[in-house]
């Protein structure tokens, strides 16, 4: 008989308590159960489990053994279902969420080399700058900007998003260029307005971090909606590079206090703890980890 087989029916008469038991929830008699432990004992030239007429008990190197055992057959499990997966083509429908600037400027832009690699995937792609609830909302993967809260997902970090702060030649052409951060208190900066309205602009400078408060005469909770705003020369801009990079290298904007960095916030991918991830979901997960980790 198979030393692995007879290994899994020993483990299931110890955890089923009696040979008929295990019998019964492997579909064979407990004579079979019995004559696969008694191999394994004569291969060990040890005694497992003791038996008499009315009751068995495990034996203490039948307990230490039966330790490695469950140990083994469980990376046995694993292991197989690792290679099923391996095997499984990505199919079927994943839905998934990114903030709306990130999303269509960046994540838009690769999805059709996903789709392309993927030919048996749709995806459906949501954007929303709030902390959407992944498994109330029916997401596969969400990608998130900013510190987590606590929570069971699952969170694989990217490469931060970092940020520009521009404006129009036009607007500049008027007020003139700041020079350092303090300088935008005496020009129109343009807001983004997310949840509380963040009326603090943070840069890191020469001298370190730098913080200046700010009030907008526009407020929009949109990036696009900023742009447009900043291309009419209404004011100043902080939003993220991917949004503002095309309209700087056409010189449509212009990159302003070149000395002081607005920090970069963390980005991750999140996605429900599950120990047989879908192949669909690994395969976006892998994807978007070599693009934008």
């Amino acid at each position: 008989m198979d030393r692995f087989t007879s290994m899994a029916v020993f483990a299931k008469a110890v955890e089923a308590g009696s040979f008929s038991a295990a019998g019964n929830a492997l579909s064979m008699s407990s004579q079979m159960v019995g004559k696969h432990v008694r191999l394994l004992e004569d291969h060990l030239g040890v005694q497992l489990i003791n038996r008499t007429t009315r009751r068995q008990s495990v034996t203490e190197i039948g307990r230490s053994y039966y330790e490695r055992v469950r140990t083994i057959l469980a990376e046995v499990e694993a292991a197989e279902v690792l290679a099923a997966e391996t095997r499984a083509t990505p199919r079927g429908r994943i839905r998934v969420n990114a903030p709306v600037t990130f999303g269509a400027h960046e994540l838009a832009n690769v999805l059709p080399d996903y789709l392309a690699a993927h030919p048996e995937v749709d995806v459906e792609l949501s954007l929303s700058d709030r902390v959407v609830d992944l498994v109330d909302e029916g997401y596969d993967a969400v990608f998130r900007v900013g510190p987590l809260a606590d929570s069971s997902l699952i969170a694989r970090p990217l490469r931060p998003m970092t940020f520009t702060v521009c404006a129009a030649p036009a607007y500049l052409a008027v007020h003139g260029h700041p020079a350092r951060p303090a300088d935008l208190q005496n020009h129109e900066s343009l807001g983004f307005m997310h949840g509380n309205t963040r009326d603090q602009w943070r840069f890191a400078g020469p001298d370190g971090l730098e913080t200046v408060e700010l009030s907008y005469r526009f407020l929009a909770n949109n990036g696009q909606a900023l742009l447009t705003a900043a291309l009419a020369g209404l004011g100043i801009m902080l939003q993220p590079s991917s949004l503002v990079l095309s309209e700087i290298e056409a010189g449509r904007l212009v990159r302003l206090l070149p000395d002081y960095e607005p920090p970069p916030r963390v980005m991750h991918i999140l996605y429900a703890p599950d120990r047989r991830i879908t192949p669909k979901l690994r395969s976006f997960v892998d994807f978007a980890l070599a693009r934008f980790g």
